[in-house]
């Protein structure tokens, strides 16, 4: 499956899990998208272990309905991202418009504050599982989630299904 014509959304803050930010992003543009590294500046960020991201647009420049989906890596950057009013309603728009949203690890924190989890079934690394629940999602332990345009995944071992499933999503659509 191509996802040539493609534009998806990667957000991107200060220690985002490494592997879940460059994995899809390197996956989706093999599959032909055209993948956009989104912060709050064009600053780069650096992962949690050191490896660096440079952004080709803030979240205050891009323009949700620019994109087919977004991807919320990991790390300890979705707790500030979710602060980020304009990331937030990103997420909350294409969500809203039937586009894709792929979260995976603590990338469920920023679907918390764009209130989309209410009814959805999802899963998300084990320390934020009441989080998801409280936000009113059906929980599921499993290495990949899909329910409706949400694509959720649990730690970095569950990206080649959590990719896999975003390029399925989209071969589903054609």
């Amino acid at each position: 499956m191509s996802l040539q014509g493609k534009k998806i959304a990667i957000l991107a803050g200060p220690d985002y899990e490494d592997l879940e930010l460059h994995y899809p992003y390197i996956r989706l543009i093999e599959a032909g998208a055209e993948v956009k590294i989104l912060a709050a500046t064009k600053d780069t960020v650096k992962g949690r272990f050191g490896l660096p991201a440079t952004p080709h647009l803030t979240f205050d420049e891009a323009k949700p309905l620019d994109y087919d989906a977004v991807v919320v890596p990991g790390g300890w950057a979705p707790d500030r991202v979710r602060r980020n009013e304009k990331a937030v309603n990103l997420v909350t728009t294409l969500h809203n418009q039937g586009r894709l949203v792929a979260a995976i690890c603590h990338g469920p924190q920023v679907l918390i504050s764009a209130k989309i989890l209410k009814g959805m079934k999802a899963t998300c690394f084990s320390a934020i599982k009441d989080d998801v629940i409280n936000a009113g999602a059906q929980y599921l332990d499993q290495e990949v989630v899909v329910d409706q345009n949400l694509i959720t995944s649990r730690m970095p071992a569950d990206l080649p299904a959590f990719c896999r499933e975003i390029i399925r999503w989209f071969s589903k659509r054609e």
